[in-house]
């Protein structure tokens, strides 16, 4: 039986990925349900980890690096006592504590975890020694020596202690930032050890968990109007970059890789007078019949196109039935 040809998809899917499925298998469902072709994500969550997984389909894939850079919001949980290999439940134990912290340290130790800190990754993380995963030499029994990073950590607070043994938290973070290992090192900090045993992503940029579809609901949905209802413009991740608005002309010259004059038409002179003026290097968006057709870089009085795109007028998947609070 010969295979369906994959459909025209563009858009943003915001996925709610349930424990126990990786992120690569969660991205192949939801792109058979769609029957996309190119598709991609914003970021891994760990197979134990549930919640926001942002999926880029057909020229979504494109700005993939506009949210893999944003900043990132966790809840997670810490169990005290057990230290293990993989910083997380899946791990062999690796030392133990009869120490429980109380609530009165956990608020104390919590400043010293804010703003710019360095951390280490997890031995078992996909940092890329000498080309290989660190988890994959750590498999192999290799020996594994991976280097501090400086993250940033915007906001970091105790949301609840069910009991001596666990305590939740609520973090905003840099992109980059390891949970397992803030864990793991509010642990030391505490005097005991530990490891994360529930966590959920819940926002990426300004996509939020309410924003979400778990993806046991997207596919009982199935390929159908109600599923396409939840993908979001090519454009929504855009909304924080200057937008211009360029002839047809000039979006053509954009989509064949050359540059054009920074447009000067009325409509145009007020938006950048509203807003900040135009600065050499800035990333702009140039858009023509409402639609997207590349970001760009202003070099003098010109913007040169970064990335280009291959929309069609009026074709937005946004869809008018599911009113979302991205936060």
């Amino acid at each position: 039986m010969a295979r369906r040809a994959a459909d025209k998809v563009d858009g943003w899917l915001i996925l709610d990925k349930p424990c126990g499925v990786g992120s690569t298998q969660a991205l192949g469902r939801a792109r058979r349900v769609f029957n996309a072709g190119k598709a991609g994500h914003a970021g891994t969550l760990d197979p134990l980890a549930t919640g926001v997984l942002v999926i880029a389909f057909g020229e979504a894939t494109k700005l993939i690096g506009q949210v893999v850079d944003t900043d990132k919001a966790y809840r997670f949980t810490v169990k005290w006592g057990e230290a293990r290999d993989t910083d997380d439940a899946e791990g062999e134990v690796i030392a133990t504590s009869a120490h429980r912290p109380d609530r009165a340290a956990i608020e104390a130790a919590l400043p010293a975890f804010r703003g710019d800190i360095e951390q280490i990754p997890p031995d078992y993380s996909a940092v890329k020694l000498e080309g290989r995963p660190a988890y994959a030499r750590k498999r192999a029994g290799e020996a594994v020596a991976i280097r501090p990073r400086q993250v940033r950590i915007d906001a970091f607070r105790l949301e609840a202690m069910p009991d001596a043994d666990h305590a939740t938290f609520m973090v905003r973070c840099s992109k980059g930032t390891y949970i397992r290992s803030l864990a793991r090192d509010l642990a030391r900090a505490l005097g005991t050890c530990g490891h994360v045993v529930m966590l959920r992503r819940t926002a990426v940029g300004r996509f939020t968990e309410a924003a979400a579809i778990p993806l046991e609901k997207l596919e009982a949905l199935g390929h159908s109007p109600a599923a396409l209802a939840y993908l979001r413009a090519v454009e929504t991740v855009l909304d924080d970059i200057p937008a211009l608005a360029v002839t047809a002309a000039d979006s053509l010259r954009l989509r064949q890789g050359q540059s054009v004059a920074i447009p000067r038409t009325a409509e145009n002179a007020v938006d950048r007078e509203a807003a900040q003026p135009l600065t050499a290097g800035q990333v702009v968006a140039a858009t023509a019949l409402g639609r997207l057709v590349a970001l760009t870089r202003v070099e003098g009085d010109r913007l040169r196109p970064l990335r280009v795109l291959n929309l069609e007028p009026g074709a937005s998947p946004e869809g008018a039935t599911h009113d979302v609070d991205y936060g």
